[in-house]
């Protein structure tokens, strides 16, 4: 009697074409945004069907969820590395504050497509379904706003920070440090040299700190 419970594994085919289809997808996604992509554009580019396509994801939104939400944990996770090296054995905090967000901000060739989507979801964010919104930010910025929350959190216990709320600290982190180098990359706007970047991250370093050093320091 066979078991009803079996369940048959995907083939190699079979993930191997899911696979080509993510893959096309991030960069379509990321040359056309959202709005202008087409399930046709995506199956040319990934040499399929487009019946292919709907075997594997309901639509476009589905499709373009599952991107964004791969894509968001891929940079999240190096994002994760980036503070582990910068923050588990710290001694003197400025610094490495300073060199954490330079590295943050230093553009990663493997997630061009990434931030190209980020850059689309910008400026259609007004057109675009919540839903889609919300898979990108809960997967991407919240993910990587509570890591650094918990480093913030471990750092308070060893007492080299004073923090009330580690999660408005990270937030006021990402947004002083980061803020104007990131918005300048997600509108568009042309890449300010290193050194430009290093006098904004410094300069943000040190309005971060002004709030969140222990007073006796």
């Amino acid at each position: 009697m066979a078991d009803r419970d079996h369940v048959v594994p995907p083939t190699r085919g079979r993930v191997a074409k899911r696979d080509a289809i993510l893959r096309a997808a991030r960069t379509v996604f990321g040359r056309d945004g959202y709005l202008r992509a087409t399930i046709e554009t995506i199956a040319g580019e990934a040499e399929v069907s487009t019946r292919t396509i709907y075997n594997h994801f309901d639509g476009k939104e589905h499709l373009f969820a599952t991107v964004i939400q791969d894509s968001a944990h891929q940079v999240t996770a190096a994002l994760a590395e980036i503070m582990q090296r910068h923050l588990d054995h710290v001694t003197d905090l400025q610094p490495a504050l300073v060199e954490l967000g330079t590295d943050w901000v230093t553009p990663r060739p493997e997630f061009a497509d990434h931030f190209a989507m980020v850059r689309h979801l910008a400026a259609e964010a007004a057109d675009l379904p919540g839903a889609l919104l919300a898979a990108w930010h809960d997967n991407g910025p919240r993910r990587t706003e509570d890591a650094l929350a918990r480093h913030f959190q471990h750092l308070a216990g060893r007492g080299l920070l004073q923090l009330d709320n580690p999660q408005r600290a990270a937030n006021h982190y990402i947004w002083l440090v980061l803020g104007e180098v990131n918005s300048r990359a997600q509108t568009g706007l042309p890449a300010l040299e290193d050194v430009e970047k290093k006098e904004l991250i410094t300069a943000g370093v040190h309005a971060f700190l002004h709030g969140y050093l222990p007073r006796s320091a």
